[in-house]
């Protein structure tokens, strides 16, 4: 028997002729967000960087110095993993640490010039993975897909 190719409202298990199952929508999620963070994270590993870096190293880029809490919230990290991510950070010269001005109990972080010239290798390589996946989806698709995920973010945390 001859599989036909899904139309936009069937599952693909239905075009490869196998038992339909309804589509669950975290699964799909959970499926495009490891298929991007590989593409994302075999890019990054050639510029030396980690998708978690990548984060931390693209907020900390707009040279404003930012408190862990919030580094933590855009990095998608629990305070423990980024204190160690950033000690490690610390150590290899990309951030450091500093007292706020404004509010002498916050520590901001900022980035060094080695984090300055990291970012900026590990831009191109992000901005490579996305295309990979813009390849994929075609760009109409990739645009909706962002635009879907970002409204969904605002909406849903």
């Amino acid at each position: 028997m001859k599989a036909t190719p899904p139309t936009p409202h069937q599952a693909p298990e239905q075009a490869s002729g196998r038992q339909a199952r309804p589509a669950d929508p975290a699964r799909l999620l959970t499926a495009v967000e490891r298929a991007v963070t590989a593409r994302l994270t075999a890019a990054l590993a050639e510029a030396d960087c980690t998708p978690e870096e990548w984060r931390v190293l693209d907020l900390l880029a707009d040279g404003q110095g930012h408190p862990m809490t919030e580094i933590a919230e855009y990095a998608l990290l629990p305070p423990p993993t980024l204190t160690k991510l950033i000690d490690r950070m610390v150590a290899a010269n990309r951030v450091y640490r500093r007292v706020d001005d404004a509010d002498r109990r916050r520590v901001l972080v900022l980035l060094a010039e080695r984090g300055h010239t990291a970012h900026r290798r590990a831009a191109g390589a992000a901005a490579r993975a996305w295309h990979t996946v813009t390849d994929a989806l075609g760009p109409e698709e990739a645009a909706l897909l962002s635009a879907l995920l970002a409204r969904a973010t605002t909406r849903l945390t």
